[in-house]
C-alpha cells in the first residue's frame, strides 16, 4: 500500500497542535516517516498544519482559547443542617494538699458549646460553598478541670451568605426543650432521686448501685444565649453589620462543688453538658444579580459578559454554550482616581459595582419545561433589571423580543397559579402541641379524639412553599442589540427602535400582555461584544434603573 485513502485531519495528530519547539521536532520526524513510506496526502496535510501552527490565531479575553475558560459553579438554593455545639461535662475533683487528707470538692464547670451565626455580606454571589458542605457543626465545649478550672467555650461558626438570601427553617431537634416540656408536669418527688446515665457523671471508683438511695438534686439551667423561636424565617435583603444568631450553643455541665450538702460533703458526681440543638434550614437566593441577560441561544450573552467584566465564561458559536448562570461583576469605582460612574444605593451608600448574570438561552415553549426548562426561567425573576439580548444578525429583532416576552409571561402566569394553589392548601390554622397553652393531659385527650387544630409532630421536616417574587412584567428592562457591527443590520435595529417607541407611547401593547407592566423609559443599545464597542453605555443605563 503506497497511499493512504481518504481525508486526513490534523486534529487526528495532537502533536501537530503544539506550539512549542517540541511540536516542530515531532512534525519533522513525522514528515521523514511519511516520505520514506510514500504517504503523499498525509505529507501535504502535515505541511499545511505546520504552516497554520506557525501563524496561530491571536487569543484575547473576548476571543479566548479553551484553556482560558473558568469553571462555573453556581447554586441558588441549598439545604443546610446546623448543629450547635454540645456543652462540656463538669469535673469531679477534690483538693489535694499536704496535711489535708480529704480536701473539699473543687471540680470546674464544663464550657458552653459553640453557636452558629449568619450574616449577609456583599461579594458573595452563590450558595455553592454551603451546598457542598451540607452540614455545619460547631465545636463542643471543653470539660471542666480540677482546681475549679472551667472548660473552654466551643468556637462559634459564622455562615456568610449573599445579600438577598432567604432563610427558612424546615425542621429542628432540641433535646433541651423536649426534656423541659416532658418535665413540666412532673412533680418534684418524681424528678428528685433519679440517676440517669445521660445526665450524671460518677467518680471512676463508684458504681450506680452505690447511689441507688441517693437523693440527686434537681438541676435547672437556661441557655447562655436565647435560642430564636421556631420556625426561623429571615429575609436578608440588606448587608448586615453584625451577625444574627441561628443556633445557640448548649450549656456545660456543673462540677461537683455545686452539689455539696449536709448529706454529701464530698460529692462524687457531676452533671454532663446539655446536647446541642440541630436545625435544618433551606437557603434560597431571592436576588440573583442586579442585571440579568435574557436572550435566545447563541445571542452573544457570554461574550457580552466577558466584555463588561473579568468573567471567564465559556463562549462558542453554537447553541447552549451556557448551561448554568455565569455571574460577573462590573466595577464602577476601583478606588484609583475618579470613578467611571457615580451613583448611590437606595440606602445612601455609594455604589462601587453591580453584578451581572448570564442566564442560559431560552427557546420556544421553555415555560413547558422544554430546552433547559423552568429551572432557568426561575433565574430571570431573581434579577433586579432585565436586559434582553437580541442578535441583529439572526432575523427579525422585534419578533425575537416578542418571543422572549411570551415565554416570560407564560411562566409568570404559571407561577401565579402555583401560588394560588399553595395558598388554598394552607388555609387551615394549625397549632403545634408544644406551643399550645393547655395542659398535656388536655392535649392527649384532644389527640385521642382526633380534634382539628393539632399537629402530632411539629418538628418534623416539611416542604416549604416557593418564594413569592416580584412579577417579571413589573421589572425595569431594556434591549441590548448585539452584533451591530455586521453589515445589513441597520434596518433591523431601526425597526426595533420604532417598536420600543410605540410601546412607550401606547401605540403597541406591552409585549408581556400584562395589565400593569413597568412603564419606564425603554432603550435599545447597539453593541459589538466581540470588539467591546458600546458596552460602556450598558453600565451607564443600568445604574439609573437599579433603584427604580
Amino acid at each position: 500500500m503506497s497511499r493512504v485513502q481518504g481525508i486526513l485531519l490534523p486534529s487526528q495528530y495532537p502533536c501537530l497542535r503544539w506550539s512549542s519547539s517540541r511540536a516542530s521536532k515531532s512534525t519533522k520526524c513525522l514528515l521523514h516517516h511519511c516520505r520514506s513510506r510514500g504517504y503523499c496526502s498525509l505529507q501535504s496535510t502535515i505541511q499545511e498544519a505546520d504552516v497554520e501552527e506557525s501563524h496561530p490565531a491571536e487569543a484575547s479575553h473576548l476571543n479566548p482559547s479553551p484553556e482560558d475558560y473558568g469553571r462555573t459553579i453556581f447554586a441558588d438554593k441549598c439545604q443546610l443542617t446546623l448543629a450547635a455545639g454540645s456543652g462540656g461535662h463538669g469535673c469531679i475533683s477534690f483538693l489535694r494538699e499536704k496535711f489535708i487528707a480529704e480536701g473539699p470538692a473543687n471540680g470546674g464547670d464544663g464550657g458552653s458549646g459553640g453557636s452558629i451565626y449568619i450574616q449577609a455580606v456583599r461579594g458573595e454571589a452563590s450558595l455553592h460553598k454551603l451546598a457542598r458542605r451540607g452540614m455545619i457543626k460547631a465545636s463542643r465545649g471543653k470539660n471542666g478541670q480540677g482546681k475549679a478550672k472551667g472548660g473552654q467555650r466551643g468556637k462559634d461558626i459564622l455562615v456568610q451568605v449573599p445579600v438577598g438570601t432567604v432563610v427558612r427553617e424546615t425542621s429542628r431537634r432540641d433535646p433541651v426543650a423536649e426534656e423541659e416540656e416532658m418535665m413540666a408536669d412532673a412533680t418534684e418527688e418524681e424528678v428528685r432521686g433519679q440517676w440517669r446515665r445521660d445526665k450524671w457523671i460518677l467518680y471512676p471508683s463508684s458504681i450506680p448501685s452505690d447511689y441507688a438511695t441517693a437523693d440527686f438534686p434537681i438541676v435547672k439551667r437556661s441557655r447562655t444565649l436565647a435560642q430564636p423561636t421556631a420556625p426561623i424565617h429571615l429575609d436578608l435583603s440588606t448587608p448586615m453589620e453584625t451577625p444574627m444568631l441561628l443556633a445557640a450553643g448548649a450549656v456545660g455541665g456543673l462540677g461537683n462543688p455545686h452539689f455539696v450538702s449536709k448529706t454529701f460533703s464530698r460529692p462524687k458526681f457531676a452533671t454532663k453538658g446539655d446536647p446541642g440543638i440541630t436545625i435544618t434550614v433551606e437557603l434560597e437566593l431571592k436576588l440573583l444579580a442586579d442585571i440579568g441577560f435574557v436572550g435566545l441561544p447563541n445571542a452573544g450573552k457570554s461574550t457580552l459578559l466577558r466584555a463588561m467584566s473579568r468573567s471567564r465564561a465559556r463562549v462558542g458559536s453554537w447553541a447552549f454554550t451556557t448551561l448554568q448562570p455565569n455571574i460577573g461583576t462590573v466595577v464602577l469605582d476601583n478606588h484609583q482616581g475618579r470613578p467611571q460612574f457615580s451613583a448611590n444605593r437606595s440606602t445612601g451608600e455609594p455604589r462601587t459595582q453591580f453584578s451581572v448574570a448570564d442566564i442560559p438561552g431560552l427557546i420556544p415553549d421553555a415555560h413547558q419545561d422544554r430546552g433547559l426548562g423552568l429551572g432557568f426561567l426561575r433565574h430571570v425573576e431573581r434579577a433586579q433589571v432585565l436586559a434582553f439580548v437580541i442578535d441583529l444578525g439572526a432575523g427579525d429583532a422585534v419578533q425575537a423580543l416578542k418571543d422572549l416576552w411570551h415565554e416570560l409571561a407564560a411562566f409568570q402566569r404559571l407561577r401565579e397559579m402555583e401560588t394560588n394553589k399553595q395558598t388554598e392548601s394552607r388555609m387551615v390554622d394549625w397549632k403545634a402541641l408544644g406551643s399550645s397553652s393547655i395542659s398535656s393531659s388536655a392535649q392527649q385527650a384532644a389527640v385521642a379524639k382526633q380534634e382539628a387544630g393539632f399537629m402530632i409532630n411539629p418538628s418534623a421536616s416539611r416542604d416549604l412553599p416557593d418564594l413569592v417574587m416580584r412579577p417579571i412584567s413589573t421589572k425595569p428592562w431594556f434591549v441590548v442589540a448585539t452584533k451591530a457591527d455586521l453589515q445589513g443590520t441597520q434596518e433591523n435595529f431601526t425597526r426595533l427602535q420604532s417598536y420600543l417607541s410605540d410601546v412607550m407611547t401606547g401605540k403597541e401593547t406591552h409585549p408581556s400582555g400584562a395589565k400593569h407592566p413597568w412603564t419606564g423609559k425603554l432603550a435599545s443599545i447597539p453593541v459589538s461584544a466581540i470588539r467591546a464597542e458600546g458596552v460602556e453605555k450598558i453600565a451607564e443605563w443600568t445604574i439609573g434603573l437599579l433603584d427604580d
